[in-house]
């Protein structure tokens, strides 16, 4: 007796119009011997779990598909090598049986019967949710799961089974939408103005190797001397305008953060004028137009300047000159609710300084600890122009100026 030649079983038409069945559990292993009519695998259709028996004996040799993988009707099975050439296989029984499948071509009920199954022996199952009460019809649990897995909604799913059953199919193609499928996005075009802003924002990361300092001061003495100012009739300078005062009179004192860097020429430009940006979040966006001459100003005179400025600012009013002459820029963050930040610096300049929330904490005075109107500072440097103590002392001189301000003024 020779070898007989290998036979592959493939999926036959499972009766019910369907193209393709997915693998459950095979009964059987590569290697281990089949009859004829023996059931050797659990595949799933839209409507019930169905054994699948060889049409062949022999030993298996190959099983074509792995459990959970979907197999296309006319595709390879199984495929069963059998044991001598002299073998004789049975011929189908009266009722249907033998080589040709039950339920697939042969006119047994009874044999179909006992070898297809519901799933879950019971009808389609009804996926609620407690805001649609429209029901799901999906029959098999590895559909749900399926689902579940890919956070899909069964609702979403057009069904394609039998009276508007969800199939496998179904969810695995909702599932390939998913992954082809662009996210739900708005596009908004820069406008204008948004791209000069990127084009200084990007130009200062780009060029500018900068630092950034910060510390918290104690603005209480600050707090109360301008409450002290205050009339029925005059409110008197804001905390702005006395902060840009302290500002302006550190740069009087450090001319090299009031300045430009000329690359080409390896040279730091100082400006003999003080034009102060003051940082305003507007309509168009966030500009900082300049105080101009604010080195020439009272604390009163900025505080003018400052109210006026920002106000036309904040509906884009500004002038062409005011939004590019600034020198240095000042930005109270802290009317945003934030504490801190580390800023990008408004090229051409070298430098910006801004202030956070001025708000209640603990603090330690003479050995005790009180609250305090503390707020914190916060300075980014061109590290090109100046080093880590040049920024520090302009800092501390304006923090000194804040915790003891009545000297400071004398002195301006």
């Amino acid at each position: 007796m020779t070898a007989a030649a290998a036979r592959i079983f493939l999926l036959p038409d499972l009766g019910e119009g369907l193209t393709d069945a997915s693998v459950v559990q095979w009964l059987v292993a590569e290697g281990d011997v089949v009859a004829v009519d023996q059931p050797v695998v659990e595949v799933e259709t839209a409507k019930s779990v169905v054994e699948v028996p060889s049409p062949y004996a022999g030993r298996v040799s190959r099983l074509h598909a792995a459990e959970g993988e979907t197999v296309d009707v006319g595709k390879p099975l199984i495929t069963v090598t059998p044991e001598e050439v002299g073998a004789v296989e049975p011929e189908p029984a009266p009722g249907g049986s033998g080589n040709v499948l039950i339920g697939y071509g042969t006119s047994a009920p009874t044999a179909l019967d006992r070898r297809r199954r519901p799933r879950d022996a019971r009808p389609a199952a009804q996926v609620m949710t407690a805001t649609d009460k429209r029901p799901v019809k999906v029959i098999s649990p590895i559909v749900r799961r399926l689902a579940h897995e890919a956070h899909l909604d069964l609702r979403a799913i057009r069904p394609t089974g039998t009276g508007g059953v969800v199939t496998r199919s179904d969810v695995q193609t909702a599932i390939k939408g998913l992954a082809t499928a662009a996210e739900p996005e708005q596009r908004i075009p820069l406008s204008g103005f948004r791209k000069a802003a990127s084009a200084v924002l990007s130009r200062s990361r780009a060029e500018i190797p900068e630092a950034t300092v910060w510390v918290d001061v104690d603005a209480t003495a600050l707090w109360d001397l301008r409450a002290a100012t205050r009339t029925p009739t005059d409110p008197g300078p804001g905390l702005l305008a006395h902060l840009a005062r302290f500002v302006v009179a550190g740069l009087k004192a450090y001319p090299v953060l009031n300045s430009r860097l000329d690359v080409e020429r390896a040279e730091i430009i100082v400006s003999d004028v003080v034009n102060l940006g003051i940082a305003v979040q507007g309509e168009p966006g966030l500009v900082a137009p300049a105080v101009l001459g604010a080195d020439s100003m009272t604390t009163v005179e900025l505080d003018a300047a400052i109210r006026d400025l920002t106000a036309r600012a904040r509906v884009g009013k500004a002038t062409s000159e005011e939004l590019a002459a600034g020198t240095f820029t000042l930005n109270n963050y802290g009317s945003l609710g934030v504490d801190g930040s580390a800023a990008i610096i408004n090229h051409p300049q070298v430098a910006m300084i801004g202030f956070g929330r001025i708000i209640d904490r603990p603090w330690v005075v003479d050995g005790e600890i009180v609250p305090r109107k503390i707020t914190q500072m916060s300075f980014v440097f061109d590290h090109r122009v100046c080093d880590g103590g040049t920024a520090a002392a302009f800092m501390r001189q304006i923090a000194d100026a804040i915790e003891n301000p009545l000297p400071a003024i004398v002195r301006l």
